[in-house]
């Protein structure tokens, strides 16, 4: 008995995805130059746990792993923000 097995084409976006959540790590460690050393914790706190949904998602849903950091930079720039506004940090 041969089976005829087709290979299945691999994504590329689990990887893409993966590059952007070491691109806004980035964003995540140098907060501290605008935020107090509280909100850098809670920020890489949310960075951790984006990158468990990223890595639990390269098999389940991969092509949905590139949106989490395009999510992970909306919601670091909303925090920046919201913190200067509201909270009075300054660089």
């Amino acid at each position: 008995m041969c089976r005829n097995k087709v290979r299945e084409r691999g994504t590329w976006a689990p990887f893409v995805g993966m590059a952007g959540m070491a691109c806004i790590f980035f964003l995540y460690a140098a907060s501290g130059l605008l935020a107090p050393w509280w909100a850098v914790v809670v920020l890489l706190v949310l960075w951790a746990a984006m990158l468990f949904v990223a890595t639990a998602w390269w098999s389940l849903h991969p092509t949905w792993v590139p949106w989490i950091p395009v999510f992970g930079a909306l919601l670091w720039f909303g925090v920046m923000n919201a913190g200067g506004a509201w909270l009075g940090w300054t660089a």
